[in-house]
């Protein structure tokens, strides 16, 4: 990069972004009943662009954040930092779909893409699959060089009804609460009924139930072995989706208190789909709780870029903060989650730990009193009292209730929970021998809950204890790898072969102008000149310094420029001189005009006439 170069991308941090966000796609059927299908092409849309290692596609979460919302592109660009936006319709009619879309920058405001697509319905992967590589073609030309896969989109089901169960279900998932988490499951069963081979209808029980089991809304073991049973069978018919690493990673330090298989599940996940959110909070958690918080930052900051909308999101920044003890910047995050959904646990518990380390014992004590039960298991709540009494200076443990109480509990061998509450009160009684002999019990158990408390805030005093190492290694396991570091690509082309394809390419480019051909693509220039599109890709960037839209429009331009100096053309508009030389666009032209040139076409010609 040029001093100059590295001056404007200073001055413009988003200008070298790439990043994009896919608008839920409006519903033009007139009927609300195909909501989900709208709901649902978007949904694949952004799955299959996620697939692109150097692009960062914003979550549906926050995407669908916008749906309905009364904005325009630039203002939602601004507040998700993404520099292009994608938006869309879908128009269903009997057994056909015409599904519009359209690529905008978001800075100049101008649509440099759109397209219109009249499909069957029972062809859907294959015009998602088109539509996707069109996207990811358009975005390549825009941003500069990434690899492509020949196909983003595998084909589902064989069963068009199996896949219309599929989407309503993931779209009454998404509501997130009981009644529509159980219309689900019905769905994604009756789908499952049509196509047993249908991953996704697995994946998606897998989530429903997991969602049951972390809040509790139906017995937490009950639950895990639901989300075992649908999770092995997607691994058996696709042991290289996201979704179901993500759901092995999850069984693995929920059921199995295997910190560093889950560890590896989650990677493997981000590797296939590098835009994976719950694999990437996940990490960012597995990070922050075994100390490894340089790490966990910087999961959670791209977690953020991906997903800065989401509460969820916004809950494991605030758990990141408190690990690094920063309580008072956990609180604020942990309160902007609380308003949304008051019902979050995670956030209640974090919240008061957070009041706890702060030193406000009564007002954390109040606060844990006021909880019901029903926002919180009644083990976490039996727990919480018990500390805070003890931070409250009850620390008397013959006279102090809630501490037996705890310690009854914790006879239990599978009251996992109160093991970690008891742990958590031996250190702060300091009482490191009791704190270490159960931990010895709790990890033959394996418990994960006391992976979480293990090297908590609330256990600081016994971190200079000299077996407090030992037992650390022996938890985590600590490997020195972050997701995808380790992947180096070489080179697309060595020395000798990129200097003959760049002779190759320009000589065509001289003799050929095929610049001049509105809708020319990258990939079409790799046809004519027989080189694959990922190295003519390569090629422009690495050889030449230029995108694919920047290196043909600077051709465009210049060609422009000589029919403007001819007097000849003098009864010829300054857009008709732009459509002669290839440009299909008025404001893609004066864009690129002022991007080249550093003037507008009209003070061009003025600069003529002087």
């Amino acid at each position: 990069m040029s001093i100059d170069t590295e001056k404007k991308a200073a001055k413009n941090p988003k200008s070298t972004e790439r990043a994009i966000a896919v608008l839920p796609f409006a519903n033009m059927s007139g009927d609300e009943e195909f909501e989900y299908f709208s709901d649902g092409i978007t949904e694949e849309i952004i799955n299959a662009l996620a697939r692109l290692e150097s692009v960062k596609v914003t979550s549906r979460t926050s995407s669908f954040f916008y749906k309905n919302a009364n904005k325009s592109i630039r203002q939602i660009a601004e507040e998700i930092s993404v520099p292009v936006i994608l938006e869309g319709s879908v128009r269903m009619a009997k057994d056909t779909v015409r599904i519009t879309a359209q690529l905008i920058e978001a800075e100049n405001d101008f649509h440099f893409w759109s397209e219109t697509w009249d499909r069957k319905l029972d062809n859907i992967f294959e015009i998602q699959d088109e539509i996707s590589l069109h996207i990811a073609d358009r975005l390549r030309e825009h941003f500069g060089h990434f690899e492509i896969d020949d196909h983003l989109v595998k084909q589902k089901t064989s069963s068009i009804e199996a896949y219309n169960y599929s989407l309503k279900a993931r779209y009454h998932y998404n509501r997130w609460n009981l009644e529509d988490v159980n219309i689900a499951i019905v769905l994604f069963n009756k789908a499952i009924n049509l196509d047993p081979g249908h991953v996704d209808a697995y994946i998606g029980l897998a989530d429903a139930y997991g969602y049951l089991a972390s809040s509790e809304l139906m017995p937490p073991l009950e639950a895990w072995q639901k989300v075992r049973e649908y999770t092995n069978r997607a691994n058996q018919l696709d042991d290289s989706h996201a979704g179901v690493l993500y759901q092995l990673a999850n069984l693995a330090f929920f059921t199995e208190a295997d910190f560093q298989a889950a560890l590896n599940y989650a990677k493997k996940s981000l590797e296939i789909n590098p835009n994976h959110i719950d694999s990437l909070q996940f990490i960012s958690f597995l990070y922050a709780i075994s100390g490894q918080f340089d790490k966990a930052e910087r999961c959670i900051k791209t977690a953020l870029k991906i997903d800065p909308l989401s509460k969820e999101t916004l809950f494991f920044k605030a758990y990141f903060l408190y690990r690094t003890e920063k309580y008072t910047e956990a609180l604020t995050a942990l309160e902007e989650c609380l308003e949304a959904n008051p019902k979050n646990s995670p956030a209640h518990v974090v919240k008061s730990y957070c009041l706890l380390k702060l030193g406000e014992n009564g007002e954390a004590i109040q606060y844990i009193s006021e909880l019901a039960s029903g926002v919180i298991a009644e083990d976490e709540l039996r727990g919480l009292k018990s500390i805070a009494s003890l931070y409250n200076g009850n620390t008397s443990v013959e006279k102090n209730i809630l501490f037996k109480e705890l310690v009854a509990e914790a006879q239990k061998p599978y009251s996992f929970i109160a093991h970690s509450y008891l742990y958590l009160s031996y250190t702060i009684l300091g009482r490191e021998t009791e704190a270490f002999e159960l931990l010895d019990r709790i990890i033959q158990l394996k418990s994960p809950i006391i992976f979480l408390s293990f090297a908590d805030p609330l256990a600081n005093a016994i971190k200079g204890e000299s077996r407090y190492s030992d037992y650390h290694r022996e938890l985590f396991r600590i490997s020195n790898d972050l997701p995808g570091q380790n992947q180096v690509k070489s080179s697309l082309l060595d020395p000798e072969t990129a200097s003959r394809y760049t002779e190759i390419l320009l000589q065509f480019i001289e003799e050929e102008e095929p610049y001049l051909i509105p809708n020319l693509s990258l990939r079409s220039l790799a046809e004519q000149v027989q080189i694959h599109p990922n190295k003519l890709s390569w090629l422009l960037n690495e050889r030449i310094g230029k995108n694919f839209n920047e290196f043909i429009n600077q051709y465009r331009i210049e060609y422009f420029k000589v029919l403007a100096k001819d007097p000849g053309n003098s009864h010829i508009s300054l857009l008709g001189l732009a459509f002669e030389s290839g440009f299909n666009s008025k404001t893609v032209f004066n864009t690129y005009f002022k991007k080249e040139t550093g003037m507008t076409p009209k003070e061009f010609l003025k600069q003529l006439d002087q």
